[in-house]
């Protein structure tokens, strides 16, 4: 097969604190952008519509988007991997072949998620004690998300693609297009037109098709082995079965973190809307540590998969120690800012005082534990980079999901409160890291072999 050069990238060569922060701000920018799709809605739907309608877009209802979209999610984990390796190792036909199979795969898990996502909505709500207040416009909200099921995937697996590649601009910048046009499109229909959340959930998927639909355009208009050739979309066994076995356990584990989220929520709705509301709230200014370390992650996974594709270990091993320092400096600063003005920021989503109350004294409680999680997410995207996904999966499904499920079925017994339920939280992520600092530095994870060149 005869392709065009693989455009050249700097990961596997020079500087590497400012390779990683080179590829690390792009992917921060557009993970905030990408959050601002719900945010928005969160910010446009509270203050236009009530609490009611915010607990039906945020906290519990995202957490169970999450559940389907997070697999899916998952799942591209193995396409950027094994995308970077080959990129990594220049084998311009292994690239090509990834790309059109990874998709393929976004295609066919976006139509499974509109599916599973329409059907299973209501009692997936209701599984999670959502307020009957609340549940209608929770339903509503959902289905018409799920509907764009496609785009959504296809971004993601878009962005994956660029990124194991070393470009994490082309899917920064489409991002911003997506999201302005979302916040637009929110003003406009829940604010111009009197919607209720439905208004905000076709803003939403409106604004994803048009990321999706730039994503496309400009992968069909490259000139290397990353060209997107509509009629070469098809499944390569090999590949195929190559990301799935990496991705797989990434999707599982998703599923599984997202679960363990919805037991802490369907506790948390016990203490009524007001605390629902709060919640909901809180879990968007949340969002803003969650973008830093997940960029960190996947620098980390692209930077080690490229570096291990080429042969470069030492190089991997000293990325791994670069963005830990990065990143716990970076968790410092953020814990000291919302100390500082994280209570203005909540008002942004409340405006009920006593839900405000009740969300200032969540952020107080969660928040200094932060520096805990790190090593959780560096250490897994190291491990991941290198094809590794089985062993970190395992480690974080019993440290994250078993210990914080067990520990909210016993809570009523040490700590009946909702900052016993909350301290799921440090103590799995104590735990967790432990486990996979001691696996990293003991489980000799370089020396795996790379997925056979064909």
């Amino acid at each position: 097969m005869k392709t065009q050069s693989i455009n050249s990238n700097g990961i596997t060569e020079g500087v590497i604190w400012k390779q990683l922060l080179s590829f690390f701000f792009p992917i921060l920018f557009g993970t905030f952008f990408q959050q601002l799709y719900n945010t928005a809605d969160a910010v446009i739907v509270g203050q236009f519509l009530g609490k009611e309608a915010l607990a039906a877009v945020g906290g519990g209802t995202g957490t169970a988007i999450n559940l389907l979209i997070g697999f899916f999610t998952g799942l591209s984990s193995g396409a950027t991997v094994i995308i970077s390796q080959h990129f990594g190792a220049k084998n311009e036909e292994r690239v090509s072949a990834s790309i059109h199979t990874a998709v393929a795969l976004a295609l066919v898990g976006g139509i499974i998620i509109s599916v599973l996502g329409v059907v299973f909505t209501r009692p997936l709500l209701l599984a999670i004690g959502t307020p009957d207040d609340v549940l209608p416009l929770a339903v509503t909200y959902m289905q018409i998300y799920f509907l764009g099921g496609i785009p959504v995937v296809f971004y993601n697996m878009g962005a994956g693609i660029f990124r194991a590649m070393g470009d994490s601009r082309t899917p920064f910048y489409f991002l911003i297009a997506s999201c302005l046009t979302n916040i637009v499109l929110d003003l406009l229909f829940v604010g111009v037109f009197g919607m209720n959340v439905e208004g905000a959930a076709i803003a939403t998927v409106i604004s994803q098709v048009l990321s999706t639909v730039l994503i496309i355009v400009t992968l069909m208009r490259r000139t290397d082995a990353a060209k997107l050739r509509i009629k070469k979309i098809a499944f390569d066994k090999t590949l195929l079965s190559q990301m799935l076995m990496i991705g797989f356990p990434a999707g599982i584990q998703s599923i599984m973190y997202t679960i363990s989220n919805l037991i802490i929520q369907a506790a948390i709705n016990q203490y009524g809307t007001d605390t629902a509301a709060a919640w909901a709230g809180w879990s968007k200014l949340d969002q803003i540590f969650w973008m830093f370390i997940n960029a960190f992650s996947i620098a980390i996974t692209t930077f080690v998969g490229q570096n291990f594709g080429a042969g470069k270990i030492d190089r991997a091993r000293k990325g791994v120690r670069t963005v830990t320092i990065m990143a716990a400096v970076s968790t410092l600063a953020i814990e000291a800012g919302y100390f500082l003005v994280g209570r203005y920021g909540l008002m942004l989503f409340i405006t009920d005082s006593a839900v405000l109350e009740i969300g200032v004294s969540i952020m107080h409680y969660i928040v200094p534990w932060y520096i805990t999680y790190i090593a959780i997410e560096l250490l897994s995207g190291a491990i991941r980079g290198v094809g590794k996904s089985l062993i970190p999966t395992l480690i974080s499904v019993f440290g994250i999901c078993v210990l914080r499920i067990i520990w909210i079925y016993i809570s009523p017994a040490v700590s009946p409160t909702l900052f016993g339920i909350l301290f799921s939280y440090p103590f799995s992520w104590i735990v967790t890291s432990l486990m996979f600092i001691i696996y990293y530095f003991k489980g000799n994870i370089y020396r795996i072999q790379m997925p056979r060149q064909h």
